[in-house]
This record gives structure tokens, C-alpha cells and sequence, in this order.
């Protein structure tokens, strides 16, 4: 039997007060690193520009020769390729200002006469242009160790000249499937009490989503001395995943062998469905043991194991994507559980306008009915201390990713 039906909460500080970071560095060309962590500050080894540059299609000018210009009385330039008292130079945007210049009037502002310029516009000195490390000035810091690098700040390397940069390494992640019941996608058609094997498939592209990269094993029978074989296969990853086998029926060996070769943290969870989630160390590798029907799973994972993955990868938790929405129905909670219920948001309502959107609980118990989860749009977590939430009501809708 469960030892002790622990608090979602903290259960899951408990877990993730014991996890540390991936400390691995390795080296790869910026191009492939979207999504990734940076693992060094990186600042910056030039001035950006490196030159004064025109903002501006237009003409490069002296800002004191375009004095008193207006609509109704334009300055006359000469067009030249240099820049004197009195005349101008055609830059286009980015080019460089030629020396002398102080200012670019903007191509809109003027009309050309043959070889002079008429300006109507009066302009002061820096003007549309960029001066030397206007955006970036060498030394500065650009890149702060822990960062996540998105696609603009990839694009700030490459303006820097910078090809390569150090980056934290992503957390292997073995993910272990188990049950005698299970058959492998693609092998033969199940029979009765088979099913396909698919929460190996699940969990590994939310771990590839997460930051991790996963390692998925094949299929291992419900035999304690099995399972305990594909624990130690993997025990030079980072993170274990084990799915299936944690409930308290006569072929649940998975708690156990996890207690015989490390610490069994907790077994027996306040989350419904996933209330069998076990979570515990072998090898100070962190191991989530999620529950073998579909939805009690993918609870398990979101709640335990995205947070531990992410900080195995040096990356930060953020905010789930909430959309706020009226109740269709009543939905029932638990007492002493956090619940998890599934919900549909009102189709062409979610992003628009948040605020009149409405949600329609699906299935909210049946823990298998994996069919429940790809219909609905997200969760509303019904706290322990809630017995339901009444129809009408607002609530926080949490997206599934």
C-alpha cells in the first residue's frame, strides 16, 4: 500500500530541493542555439557599428548648412562626394557617413535639381545617423551566463562577429516503460488486455520540449530484477523516468525496486488523477515514477517532472500560458487532492478576447482516457481545499503544451 498520501506541494519542493543542475559545458556554432543555456557571460569584443552609418536613405549633410530651411524655403546643395561647405553626399541606409558630415537629411525632405538639392527641412547635428557603438560598445556585456537564447539575441552574436559560444549540455533523460500489457507501435496488433506502448512516446517529446534529451528504452516486463537491470543501464544519465508500475497491485514492483537502489522520497501523491506518482534518488539521480494510465501520467510529468528537468537544464520555471474563462459547468474537485480537470475552451473565443471565453469540462475522472487530453485545450486545477467550482464562475484555464 501507499506509505503516506503526501501534499502536491510539497512533494514537489521536497523533490526539486534535491535536484541540481547539469554542470557539462560544450561548445556549438550559434546557429544551433536557439533554446539553448548560455553557459558563460559573453561580452562584447567590438563596437557595433564599428562606423558611422546613415539611418536614413537621404543626403549626408552640415547640419549648420541646412539652417533656416523649411517647406517654403528650401536650402540649395550641391551633390558631391564629399562634403564641404555647401554641399552633399547620397548615403543610402547603413552606408557610412563621409567625414564632415554631422547629419543625413531624409530622401522625403528633398527634391533634386540636376546636380543640386533643394532641402526642405532643417536638421541638427547626429541627425539620422548612428554613431560608433550606438548599439553595442565594446565591453559590453551582451549575454548572461544561465540565459536562454532566443533568435534575436543569436542574431546580436552574429553582429558581434561571434561564431560559437559555450552553452550549459542538455540532461539525458532515460525514460523507462513498463508492463506486461504494453506492445511495441508498429510491431503486431494487440490482442486482448494489450494495449500500445505510448506514454514512452509522450514523455519523450515533452522531455525534448522541456530542455532534455531523451533516452527511450524498450519495453520492460513487469519483473522486479528487469526493472531493476534498466535502472542501472541508465545510470549514467541525468534523470530517470519510469512509467508505469507504481499503483499497489500485485505486478507494481516500481516503488520498490527504486527504494532497493536509492531513496524513495515519497509514493502516494495529493493530485488527481496521478495520485500513484512515486518520486525518489538512485545514484543522486533524480527518478519520477509516473502512473501507467495516460492522463494520470502526463499530470505526473507537468507537475514533477517539467520543473525537474528544466532545472536540471539551468532553466528557469516560467508561468504556465493561462487564459481566464467562465465555467459552462460545475466542476467537482476533491478534498485533500489538487485536481486536474479537463477542459475545452468555446472555439475562435481563447486569444481574442480572453475575457468571454468559456470553457466545457470533458472527462473528468478516467484516468485512461487518454482521447480526453488531445480534445481538451487545457486544465483548470481545482485546489485540495476546493470541493468544485460552481458554473459561472471565472477561472484560470492552465494550456497544455
Amino acid at each position: 500500500m501507499f506509505r503516506k498520501r503526501t501534499n502536491a506541494d510539497e512533494a514537489k519542493d521536497f523533490f526539486l530541493r534535491t535536484v541540481r543542475p547539469v554542470d557539462g559545458i560544450e561548445v556549438l556554432p550559434i546557429g544551433d542555439c536557439d533554446g539553448r543555456v548560455a553557459g558563460e557571460d559573453v561580452n562584447a569584443g567590438v563596437d557595433v557599428p564599428h562606423y558611422r552609418r546613415a539611418a536614413m536613405d537621404g543626403f549626408a549633410v552640415r547640419a549648420s548648412d541646412t539652417m533656416g530651411s523649411g517647406s517654403n524655403s528650401p536650402v540649395l546643395l550641391k551633390i558631391d562626394n564629399k562634403i564641404e561647405k555647401g554641399t552633399c553626399v547620397r548615403v543610402h541606409t547603413g552606408s557610412p557617413v563621409p567625414d564632415g558630415a554631422d547629419a543625413v537629411v531624409m530622401l522625403e525632405d528633398t527634391v533634386v535639381r540636376g546636380e543640386m538639392v533643394e532641402v526642405f527641412s532643417q536638421v541638427h547635428p547626429f541627425k539620422n545617423v548612428g554613431e560608433i557603438g550606438e548599439d553595442i560598445r565594446k565591453g559590453e556585456l551582451i549575454i548572461t551566463g544561465g540565459h536562454v537564447l532566443r533568435p534575436c539575441d543569436i542574431a546580436v552574436l552574429a553582429s558581434l562577429g561571434i561564431e560559437k559560444i559555450k552553452v550549459f549540455k542538455k540532461p539525458l533523460v532515460a525514460i523507462i516503460p513498463t508492463g506486461e500489457e504494453l506492445v511495441p507501435r508498429g510491431s503486431r496488433t494487440p490482442g486482448e488486455g494489450e494495449v500500445y506502448e505510448t506514454n514512452g512516446l509522450m514523455t519523450s517529446l515533452y522531455v525534448r520540449k522541456w530542455g532534455g534529451v531523451p533516452i527511450l528504452l524498450d519495453i520492460v516486463t513487469d519483473d522486479p530484477e528487469k526493472i531493476k537491470e534498466a535502472i542501472q543501464r541508465v545510470s549514467g544519465t541525468d534523470m530517470i523516468i519510469i512509467s508505469g508500475g507504481t499503483s499497489v497491485g500485485k505486478r507494481d514492483y516500481v516503488p520498490a525496486v527504486v527504494e532497493s537502489l536509492g531513496t524513495l522520497l515519497v509514493h502516494g501523491v495529493g493530485i488527481s488523477p496521478g495520485k500513484p506518482t512515486a518520486l525518489g534518488f538512485v545514484n543522486v539521480k533524480p527518478v519520477v515514477c509516473m502512473p501507467g494510465y495516460p492522463v494520470a501520467g502526463m499530470v505526473a510529468l507537468y507537475y514533477f517532472a517539467r520543473p525537474a528537468i528544466r532545472k536540471l537544464a539551468h532553466i528557469s520555471d516560467e508561468p504556465d500560458r493561462v487564459v481566464r474563462a467562465v465555467l459552462s459547468e460545475k466542476i467537482a474537485g476533491r478534498t485533500g487532492y489538487k485536481t486536474f480537470a479537463r477542459v475545452k475552451i468555446e472555439t475562435g473565443t481563447p486569444y481574442s478576447n480572453m475575457w468571454s471565453c468559456k470553457v466545457f469540462p470533458l472527462s473528468t475522472s478516467g484516468a485512461g482516457i487518454l482521447s480526453s487530453v488531445s480534445k481538451a485545450d487545457g486544465f483548470v486545477i481545482i485546489p485540495e481545499n476546493v470541493e468544485g467550482i460552481d458554473k459561472g464562475e471565472e477561472v484560470d484555464v492552465v494550456l497544455i503544451e
